[in-house]
């Protein structure tokens, strides 16, 4: 497993090749993704018709 240093230089190559920038806006994307999913698995996401709870 790596130690406290390896992951400190794997961090500061990542971000030099992608930029700060693009990094926040992926993890805002992927927050996103996630929120959308677990909607989807709590049937959130389903419409609800009003006409079947008049009937």
């Amino acid at each position: 497993m790596f130690s406290g240093w390896e992951w400190i230089v794997i961090l500061i190559i990542v971000v030099l090749v992608f930029g700060v920038g693009r990094l926040g806006k992926l993890g805002g994307d992927l927050g996103e993704g996630i929120r959308a999913f677990r909607k989807g698995l709590a049937g959130e996401d389903e419409p609800k018709d009003e006409e079947d709870k008049k009937a």
